[in-house]
Order: C-alpha cells, then sequence, then structure tokens
C-alpha cells in the first residue's frame, strides 16, 4: 500500500462532500506531475484529505483509493474548465481515481504543524513553491501523520 496526499478548496470539494457521497472521482487535475502521480496509484492505496485556500490549510482525513485508471470525463466537456480540445475518448490525456471515504480527522492538521514536524526533502507539500494537487508522501511520514 503506497501513501498519497490530494488537495481540494472545500469550496469546491471537501472531504464532507465526501463523506456524503461516499465515493468520487477525483477528476479536473490538469498537471502532468500530477496526473502521473494518480497513475501510479493503486487500489488500496491510502491518501490523505488536504482542504487548500481556506484560512487553517491542512489535512483533514483519509480517503483510499478504490479504482484507478478512470477517464476524467471533464476533458471532453466543453462547458467544463477542465475541458480539453486535444483529448478524445479514443485518446484520453487525462486519468484518474476512485475514492473512498475513510475517516475525518477531529481537528485538522495544519500547515503550520506540518512544516515544524516534517522537512521539504520528507514531505514536498512543504517545499516552498509547491503546488502540485496530488503528491506521494513516504510510508514512515504518513505513519507519522497517522500517529498525530
Amino acid at each position: 500500500m503506497d501513501y498519497w496526499l490530494l488537495k481540494s478548496e472545500p469550496t469546491v470539494y471537501s472531504l464532507g462532500d465526501l463523506q456524503k457521497q461516499g465515493t468520487t472521482i477525483w477528476d479536473g487535475v490538469r498537471n502532468y506531475q500530477a496526473r502521473n502521480f494518480l497513475k501510479q496509484m493503486h487500489p488500496g492505496d491510502r491518501a490523505f484529505f488536504y482542504h487548500s485556500n481556506t484560512k487553517i490549510p491542512g489535512i483533514v482525513g483519509i480517503m483510499k483509493v478504490v479504482k484507478t485508471l478512470v477517464v476524467d470525463p471533464t476533458q471532453f466537456d466543453p462547458r467544463s474548465d477542465y475541458f480539453d480540445p486535444k483529448s478524445t475518448p479514443e485518446q484520453p490525456r487525462w486519468m484518474t481515481v476512485e475514492l473512498e471515504f475513510v475517516e475525518m480527522f477531529p481537528k485538522i492538521l495544519s500547515l503550520e504543524t506540518l512544516k515544524q514536524l516534517f522537512t521539504s526533502e520528507e514531505l514536498l507539500l512543504v517545499k516552498k513553491g509547491n503546488r502540485l494537487s496530488v503528491m506521494p508522501i513516504a510510508e514512515t511520514v504518513a505513519k507519522k501523520i497517522l500517529e498525530l
């Protein structure tokens, strides 16, 4: 099992939304490095849900990868902000995963706390200038987060 961190603005999609729905696809990723990380995921992997662009950004809970290599349907919708005119159903450019709600943390694990606990080499999230919405988490780091 691998560990990941996925970011979303809670006003766009929150862990509470996932908890109500049970499962969702992680659509709209349009960064090639983030897309490549999505392609590396396997069913059963765990992902930390990170609320970004909010008063207190941080990790709010856990999701589980239930399906991989899902075609992102937003790439074909001309009304979508994530429409990609170069993508076709025969050769989709954007793949994603389906995720399932696992747990909401009792309190947010803030970015400030994460910066105090981890170096940028340990946790890509705390690296200055990092804006990736999907990133791997080393098992040692994931276990420390889970202990908190």
